[in-house]
């Protein structure tokens, strides 16, 4: 069965659902703490749609603890990922922002 997301920034389409086993967010299989991969389409696609912009690293890191954060930024580093990567998007920042205080 396909998952129907509809939302306010993408027109409806279908995407199937994450597989048993795997992140609903990302659809890979990683453990809670570590980041969703925000190279997979299915990660990158849900976010759009939730937020109005592509994610970053920051945003697939965001539920991270401070020491799991800092070794995925050393790596994404070595890797020759920007700096910019993992900052957080400032349009979910506001939409968290707005959440909590209101």
């Amino acid at each position: 069965m396909n998952k129907m997301i509809e939302g306010k920034h993408l027109k409806p389409f279908s995407l199937f659902p994450a597989k048993p086993g795997t992140c609903p967010e990302c659809a890979v299989e990683h453990d809670e703490k570590q980041p969703h991969n925000k190279q997979s389409l299915f990660y990158q696609f849900n976010f759009y749609n939730t937020h109005g912009v592509w994610p970053t690293w920051g945003d697939a890191m965001a539920h991270c603890d401070d020491a799991i954060k800092q070794y995925w930024k050393s790596e994404l580093s070595e890797r020759g990922v920007n700096e910019n990567e993992f900052e957080p998007s400032k349009q979910v920042l506001r939409v968290h922002k707005f959440s909590i205080t209101s």
